[in-house]
């Protein structure tokens, strides 16, 4: 028969208590002189069992919560690995840079937290930024990795990827709270965006920052249907579109840190 961790705690802390107090009041019986003296040793050992069982507890709980601890931390860990070979593979299939959807990843969270993003905040944006497209995964390839432009039948088709990959995110639990980014990375400062049309700061922040770090991404890495920018017009485009397709404040702050945040791309592929 298996005896539970909590089991065997209480078992021993009833044990070690019962065996104090037997052995303790025996000891005092025999050393005190007079019932006052009993009455004055029984307090001080009654003080004292409080105090080692006090501390006693406060270990144990420590050491039950670092246990805790360790086992989310792994547990993130294991999810993040998982979902990272799932999205390497689907840059694959989309014919990306294999670290495209890391670069992006590290660069948003990296303007995210000179935005003043920290916590939880962080940690789901960094999850949605890492899966910013996995609505694609219900597109057919001949509309992903079509070397041309796209028709009109065929971009309702892919306007569609956002919804999706916000509902696909919504039936996880952990991923719940990361789904801003695949809902709403295509909306425009401006309101002519999609699937939703919201305008300025309707959008929600983590989005408005991963948008600034996709396009920059966009334009500076060769595609199937485009070749790369140079990097100077690619930083005079985000300038151009600060207020109307990118949230202007964001844009300032991206190009103020922009080699920093470059260098967190970097180290992605590195």
């Amino acid at each position: 028969m298996t005896i539970s961790p909590q089991f065997r705690t209480a078992s021993s802390y009833v044990l070690l208590s019962a065996l104090w107090i037997w052995f303790s009041d025996r000891a005092l019986n025999a050393m005190a002189r007079g019932q006052a003296q009993l009455t004055f040793l029984q307090s001080i050992k009654g003080g004292l069992f409080v105090l080692v069982t006090g501390a006693l507890l406060y270990w144990m709980i420590g050491r039950d919560l670092r246990r805790l601890q360790m086992a989310n931390h792994t547990l993130r860990e294991g999810h993040s690995q998982a979902l990272r070979v799932l999205v390497s593979a689907m840059d694959i299939r989309h014919r990306e840079t294999g670290d495209h959807s890391d670069r992006v990843m590290r660069m948003s969270a990296g303007l995210a937290q000179r935005a003043g993003v920290h916590g939880e905040a962080l940690r789901h944006l960094t999850f949605g930024a890492l899966l910013h497209d996995i609505g694609k995964l219900a597109l057919p390839d001949s509309i992903l990795i079509k070397p041309g432009k796209l028709d009109d039948e065929e971009m309702a088709v892919m306007r569609q990827h956002p919804k999706l990959g916000y509902e696909l995110l919504q039936r996880v639990d952990f991923l719940r709270e990361a789904g801003d980014i695949p809902h709403a990375h295509h909306e425009r400062w401006d309101g002519a965006g999609y699937p939703q049309g919201l305008r300025g700061e309707e959008i929600p922040l983590a989005a408005r920052i991963f948008s600034v770090v996709d396009v920059w991404d966009a334009l500076i890495s060769a595609r199937v249907y485009k070749p790369a920018w140079p990097e100077p017009d690619v930083l005079d485009y985000l300038r151009q579109v600060a207020g109307s397709q990118l949230d202007p404040d964001l844009v300032a702050l991206f190009l103020d840190h922009y080699d920093d945040i470059k260098a967190l791309g970097r180290a992605a592929a590195d």
